[in-house]
């Protein structure tokens, strides 16, 4: 389960330069997905900081209703801060 959370920083980081629309929707579905299960395993927990970032990050990548943001350095921003969440809670994860 930890290693998701690489993966899911290093394509979030590869995602803030000009790709193919493919890339994005799958990043959406991966991400979303990614999100979703970290979510669960925090509310385990009780709500805290982790459940409510990762059920924020499913609802910005969700790929049904999905979000439209048409100013790209929006999503760079967006893809950068998701890299240090998912990065930092990699590092600092035990399992």
């Amino acid at each position: 389960m930890r290693s998701l959370l690489l993966i899911s920083s290093i394509l979030c980081m590869i995602a803030v330069f000009n790709l193919p629309i493919g890339y994005y929707t799958f990043l959406r579905i991966f991400i979303t997905v990614t999100a979703v299960l970290f979510l669960l395993v925090e509310l385990e927990n009780g709500l805290n900081f982790w459940s409510i970032t990762f059920g924020i990050i499913a609802i910005i990548f969700n790929p049904l209703m999905p979000i439209y943001l048409n100013d790209k350095s929006m999503w760079v921003f967006i893809d950068i801060c998701c890299t240090c969440l998912f990065l930092y809670k990699y590092l600092t994860s035990k399992n």
